[in-house]
């Protein structure tokens, strides 16, 4: 673990497309370079928030390339790399590693719900032959499965596993993680709304969703926190709640794309399955983003 720790807030990014389905390439430039502007901290492309399971392996390599190209150097790049198959994970995490990305995400195996000593193996065969260091992505609403402390604890043992995005929102279990990890090994907050309790738990920073939107606000938010600013992290809290919240009031990233299409950042276009967002949510989301300071009132 000789690479600088992974803290404060990187922006788990959404993949722009054309209103034809296509990677809409310019804008996705464009948003890495305001991310980097404004203050982001990191940059995960190619996660569950970026669409990856409806994007071939062609199209998740383009999008970490163009991010790795806009990003130059100045912040570390998390491409997400996880599958089911465990050695279409490693080959996939193989590939990604020639974009120049820094790190790799791999989150548990979905669907097929192994125990936690298949986890285990999953994540240690992946980071034995990994050229990049790995984070584990614990998110059960997602897999159906739970990376129990214990299991995430035994992995940060390993030299190639250098941090965890814990997405369970069970803070018992985050503090857990927290109170015993090795030293250099991260963990960081999957879910916006935990980041303050995360951090003031001994927590290191934030994969964000919200961030997409605003990221200036969640990189200050998770600033304050190192620095023992808490009563400044507060205040930021409070006035993203709101969003943190709409921005779940469906699957992500639908919310989340909704509100950049309103910010005229990209078009409002997802991938089956996943559809535009339902529009009695749509008042509700242009109102937290004004309350955010994303959008003028």
């Amino acid at each position: 673990m000789s690479a600088p720790m992974l803290t404060g807030c990187s922006t788990a990014l959404v993949t722009p497309f054309h209103p034809n389905g296509a990677i809409d390439e310019v804008a996705l430039a464009a948003l890495v370079d305001w991310q980097i502007a404004e203050g982001i901290h990191g940059l995960v492309p190619c996660g569950s928030t970026g669409e990856a399971a409806t994007m071939s392996l062609e199209e998740r390599l383009l999008v970490v390339s163009i991010t790795v190209e806009r990003t130059a150097g100045r912040v570390p790049v998390i491409a997400g790399a996880g599958g089911n198959d465990t050695a279409v994970a490693i080959a996939t995490g193989k590939a990604m590693s020639a974009t120049g990305a820094t790190h790799l995400l791999h989150v548990s195996p979905a669907y097929s719900k192994p125990p936690q000593r298949g986890i285990l193996a999953h994540y240690r065969a992946i980071a034995d032959v990994s050229p990049l260091p790995i984070i584990v992505y614990n998110v059960p609403g997602r897999t159906a499965s739970n990376v129990e402390a214990e299991t995430t604890l035994a992995l940060a043992e390993h030299p190639n596993i250098v941090a965890v995005k814990e997405a369970s929102g069970n803070l018992a279990q985050i503090s857990e993680i927290i109170r015993h990890a090795p030293q250099g090994f991260s963990v960081l907050s999957g879910d916006d709304g935990l980041t303050i309790g995360v951090m003031a738990a001994g927590g290191h920073g934030l994969v964000s969703v919200v961030s997409n939107a605003v990221p200036r606000a969640m990189s200050l938010l998770c600033t304050a926190m190192a620095d023992g600013q808490v009563e400044v992290a507060r205040v930021l809290h409070n006035k993203l709640t709101s969003l943190m919240s709409t921005a779940f009031c469906e699957s992500n990233p639908i919310p989340i794309k909704a509100a950049l299409a309103m910010m005229g950042r990209m078009e409002n276009k997802l991938r089956l399955p996943l559809v535009s967002l339902d529009g009695k949510y749509e008042a509700k989301l242009r109102a937290s983003l004004v309350e955010a300071g994303a959008l003028a009132s």
